[in-house]
């Protein structure tokens, strides 16, 4: 008998994919793609055996039907519910074994968190970091009904408006706090494009500074980097085909790569700054922040001076040219400290609009550092520049 010298090194058998220009090692949530991407009918369209067809409620049917202006609305009041779900594709199976399909008992139910848990939208408002003050409401309910339901009420509680008149016309400067077209836009995105199967929910954080909503998983993978980055985010195949149809049809969202585009002039037209796409490498998460109107930013510092005892009287908002103009008017008479160039402005704290004005004050060479070789000086102070 012979027994071989050298034991041959044993292969450990591991799928592997492309990311990039790299090949590496799938983990748990890639293989978890994989499985998704091979199966051929996606989550929203799969029948769900364990429901029973009377899961799908006859009376949020005709309110959909009615809505939408379909012509099956008359037919729907003679027709049995197993008949309507069949015409509406939200059912499946043998006539002795019918069962919904997950889209149906999405929108035609008036608890879908009862097969999809955490199936619903939370809006958390916290004033303070330490949680003081802070309120939390959550919205069940079909999915056209949670969107609708939470946007009402960000809209009617969340949303402040400032009105500047101007000396120069008559119309006054409108200006909001964040623009609903670009909070509609997102919401109505987080809703199409959630995984279902993941148990957390669709989350808006408004904090004083920003807005964070946050929907589960991350955007596809065919979207990289780069193109978040630019703002630009077509999917090359989509996660929920079926409630984009009845979004679309309920007038919910375009449908059309037209999101994203629209959230960033909603934000431009708005005067606020532009939003952040954020996710992981894994693309577990994705956040959109959208921070607060600049006009606002002065709030948060006056209700840090109230905490403290004290109420700063706040001037009226400026333009940057404004800012820009008085800084070099103050700068004529000495020299002055961000901080106390902030005082002599009336901040309570450094706002966007004087932040933007200082830099282009110093790339136009127009300030300069009195210490320019250590800009971390504690007493560094701006000045006129010399020319």
């Amino acid at each position: 008998i012979a027994f071989p010298t050298e034991k041959k090194e044993r292969l450990e058998k591991a799928p592997y994919i492309r990311k990039a220009s790299s090949t590496i090692r799938a983990n748990g949530n890639d293989e978890k793609e994989l499985y998704a991407l091979a199966n051929t009918v996606p989550f929203d369209d799969r029948p769900n055996m364990n429901t029973p067809i009377e899961a799908l409620q006859q009376n949020l049917i005709a309110a959909f039907l009615y809505s939408v202006k379909s012509n099956l609305y008359a037919e729907s009041k003679t027709l049995s519910i197993e008949q309507i779900a069949e015409r509406m594709y939200i059912s499946t199976g043998a006539s002795e074994s019918v069962h919904p399909r997950n889209v149906g008992l999405m929108f035609f139910n008036q608890r879908p968190d009862d097969f999809f848990p955490y199936a619903r939208i939370e809006v958390v408002d916290k004033p303070d970091p330490t949680g003081k003050g802070m309120t939390e409401k959550i919205f069940y309910g079909p999915l056209d009904r949670q969107l609708e339901d939470a946007l009402s009420y960000i809209k009617n509680y969340i949303l402040k408006e400032k009105v500047f008149k101007r000396k120069d016309r008559a119309e006054a400067d409108r200006f909001y706090n964040y623009p609903y077209d670009a909070i509609e836009e997102i919401l109505a995105n987080a809703v199409y494009h959630k995984s279902y199967e993941i148990r957390e929910p669709i989350t808006v954080m408004v904090t004083p500074d920003k807005m964070e909503i946050t929907s589960l998983p991350g955007p596809d993978r065919s979207i990289s980097d780069a193109d978040m980055k630019k703002f630009r985010m077509v999917a090359k195949r989509l996660r929920n085909r079926r409630i984009g149809d009845y979004l679309k049809e309920l007038k919910l969202i375009e449908g059309r790569n037209t999101g994203i585009p629209t959230i960033v002039q909603a934000m431009k037209d708005n005067g606020s700054d532009l939003p952040v796409f954020e996710t992981d490498s894994e693309r577990s998460y994705f956040t959109v922040t959208l921070p607060v109107h600049e006009a606002f930013v002065d709030d948060i510092g006056q209700s840090a001076e109230k905490k403290k005892g004290t109420v700063s009287v706040k001037k009226a908002r400026r333009s940057k040219a404004e800012i820009k103009s008085e800084t070099l008017r103050l700068l004529k008479k000495k020299d002055y400290s961000t901080n106390e160039l902030l005082k002599e402005l009336g901040y309570a704290q450094q706002t966007a609009s004087f932040r933007r004005a200082l830099k282009e004050l110093f790339q136009d060479e127009l300030v300069a550092y009195t210490n320019p070789d250590n800009k971390f000086d504690m007493f560094q102070k701006i000045r006129l520049a010399k020319k």
